[in-house]
């Protein structure tokens, strides 16, 4: 469950955008929505004119450039230090491709997920020293790298770090530091993504008289992989970097880039920021999440088309596999949550389990966060030691819950919406309630949002309107895909496709009738009938099949319409909060009693309907609203305990099937029951 929000609108400020620019309506409206408004804001953003700023504009550019080009001048050996995402590979082989190119003598080295984790760290040193590498450059990594750098240092080895994380307070001792977030670093655009830093030290070392376009020219579409990928935001100088790079990209000759686009099934397709944010980086990333990330290097430099074929169908199978993986711990923990439903009450769900795959339990993390509208931590156990990897929701900054179970733990990280930790495998329990009391100090939990656009009629849905809406591309960060809302649409068919993998819904309002894609979604799954009244959020785009172009409509999210989101939220934060034995107001316990009226209406919906088998909060809608979604949970919890159902409730799936009872039952000596009178008197 999500809350929709839909973005606040000055018609009269887009109206005069679309006077004063001679823009489509639709585009007018979106950008004064996202706060595209002056003229030199809608010049950039739309005609894609942001200057490139001097490099130099960074702290300590300078001092970097001044030690690259010593070791140039004296035959140093030159070693780039990278991380195993897609950011970290793509800002490797875009500044060993320079320095090569250059005439330096050059090698690179991307860390052991697994083995060695993120960042320098002191055997790999050791094992640069052995190859007599006398200058390391980070890319993507090194501004926390504080022991790590100073033993380089020791050992005679000096360090230029090119960074955009965030600083943790001290900065190393290197040679240079070149991070945008540092606090004294006077330049302006501050989103680059790693390969925008790198892409940023070749552009000093080209000198005063650097020709950015021609670099733009050779780089882009390195630079527009590793910025998708590390999903920045998309104005200023990213998106030139993106916007060109899309162009590059589909006519690239990149040997190995070409391989990953022809297995990844791109050639020939309009390569757009979403399919390579679904198709290519997941490649990119799970070659590194399985421990070889320097094959993704290897692809990106080779200019044999045999051995690009060769890595680029490799990392096809391994994102298979990474799949594979992701969803036999999807299956764990469903089978855990249908065993055990409080693990999903917290605010912060923290789940744990014995040898899964460390390089996939954020993206596991992430996908429980999407469900269940909470931040979620998914650890895994290995004998004594764990680690974890944490996903948040808008609002909730992660890295400061963390932060407070600090003495938990062995080592942590992250910002606002992402964390990774490691912890020794007795401390969980520990680690779970003390983050959950840290999040009950705080308050309350923000709730997890759909933000719509805007509202928009379906008999105003066209090709010429979805070809507008190109001029925001691309898409990403800061500059998402629009997303629409139709409300009060009828549900007049539902169509299973793909063997009951994806569902079309036909949908009408007064006279107009369109169909929408429901992905990922079986028909057994899906919560509604025909004739139901709902509100739709979607998506737009055009598909061309036999020569006739048409709009496609893809459904985001679904629920009854004029359905009250905050208060079946709230209710439901409420239900939780009293099963986890935490003080409510008396107001919020007594809208949680269902009286035997209640137990009444929800037994005869169960019995008339042969019991449900969508989520719960679908019940709300199917008794017309008279019982709240915190009085429907009681009441089955109740009745659940005293055998009249049985009820199955994972992270795919709710089955809610009545039992056969014989004699009168007593509902009120259910536990729950016992306790809400117990609160309440």
């Amino acid at each position: 469950m999500k809350l929709w929000t839909v973005s606040p609108f000055d018609k009269n400020e887009a109206t005069i955008i679309q006077n004063q620019y001679g823009l489509p309506g639709i585009i007018a409206m979106l950008l004064q929505i996202r706060g595209i408004t002056t003229r030199e804001e809608i010049t950039d953003f739309l005609q894609n004119e942001s200057e490139i700023a001097s490099p130099f504009e960074i702290k300590d550019m300078d001092k970097a450039c001044l030690r690259v080009r010593a070791a140039l001048e004296r035959g140093e050996f030159i070693c780039v230090y990278g991380d195993y995402d897609a950011d970290g590979v793509t800002s490797t082989a875009l500044l060993y491709s320079y320095l090569d190119a250059v005439g330096a003598r050059v090698m690179y080295y991307i860390p052991s997920r697994e083995a060695e984790g993120y960042g320098m760290n002191l055997h790999a040193v050791d094992k640069l020293r052995e190859k007599g590498v006398n200058l390391i450059i980070t890319v993507d990594n090194g501004v926390a790298a504080i022991e790590e750098i100073a033993y380089a240092k020791s050992l005679g080895i000096d360090t230029v770090v090119t960074d955009h994380h965030m600083p943790l307070g001290e900065l190393p001792d290197a040679c240079a530091v070149v991070d945008l977030h540092r606090a004294d670093c006077p330049s302006r655009f501050k989103q680059l993504s790693g390969v925008g830093v790198a892409f940023k030290l070749i552009m000093a070392l080209e000198g005063e008289y650097c020709d950015a376009d021609s670099l733009l020219d050779n780089y882009s579409d390195l630079l527009s992989l590793g910025t998708i990928g590390d999903i920045v935001e998309l104005r200023g100088e990213n998106r030139v970097f993106v916007k060109r790079g899309l162009q590059s990209l589909m006519n690239t000759d990149r040997t190995g880039l070409r391989a990953l686009i022809i297995n990844a099934g791109l050639l020939g397709k309009t390569i757009t920021a979403g399919n390579v944010s679904f198709t290519l980086v997941p490649r990119i990333n799970a070659v590194g999440r399985l421990g070889l990330s320097g094959k993704s290097v290897e692809l990106l430099l080779t200019d044999d088309e045999a051995e690009a074929s060769e890595i680029a169908a490799g990392m096809g199978y391994d994102n298979a596999e990474r799949q594979q993986i992701e969803r036999d711990i999807i299956n764990k923990i469903d089978e855990r949550i249908q065993r055990d439903p409080t693990l999903v009450m917290d605010k912060i769900i923290v789940i744990d389990g014995e040898g899964w795959h460390q390089g996939v339990v954020g993206i596991v993390a992430s996908r429980i966060r999407e469900i269940y509208g909470k931040p979620a931590i998914v650890i895994s156990r290995d004998g004594e030691f764990a680690k974890g990897s944490g996903r948040s929701i808008e609002g909730f900054a992660l890295c400061d819950a963390v932060d407070a179970c600090g003495d938990l733990l062995t080592h942590y990280g992250g910002h606002p919406m992402a964390v990774g930790l490691s912890l020794r495998s007795d401390d969980i329990g520990a680690f779970r309630e003390r983050i959950n009391d840290y999040a009950d100090r705080m308050g309350d939990m923000p709730f997890d949002r759909l933000r719509i656009d805007c509202k928009i009629k379906p008999s105003s849905i066209s090709v010429d309107l979805v070809r507008e809406l190109s001029y925001l591309q691309p898409y990403g960060a800061g500059n998402p895909t629009p997303v629409f809302g139709l409300y009060q649409m009828t549900l007049t068919n539902i169509i299973p496709l793909s063997n009951n993998k994806h569902l079309r819904l036909v949908l009408n309002n007064r006279g107009t009738t369109i169909s929408a894609m429901l992905f990922s979604t079986s028909a057994e799954e899906f919560p509604y009938v025909k004739g139901d009244v709902l509100d739709v959020a979607v998506t737009l785009d055009l598909n061309t099949y036999n020569g006739v172009t048409n709009v496609s409509v893809i459904a985001k999210d679904l629920k009854s319409a004029g359905e009250d989101m905050q208060a079946m939220l709230s209710s439901r934060r409420a239900y939780e909060s009293f099963c986890r034995g935490r003080e409510l107001p008396r107001e919020q316990l007594a809208q949680l009693y269902p009286d035997r009226g209640a137990f009444a209406l929800l037994y005869r919906y169960l019995r008339d309907s042969g019991g449900c088998f969508a989520p719960v909060e679908t019940l709300v809608h199917k008794l017309g609203g008279r019982l709240s979604y915190g009085k429907i949970r009681v009441a089955l919890e109740a009745m659940n305990e005293l055998g009249l159902v049985e009820i199955h409730e994972g992270l795919r799936s709710t089955r809610i099937t009545l039992r056969r009872v014989n004699g009168k039952v007593d509902l009120e000596s259910a536990r729950i029951i016992k306790k809400l009178r117990e609160v309440l008197s």
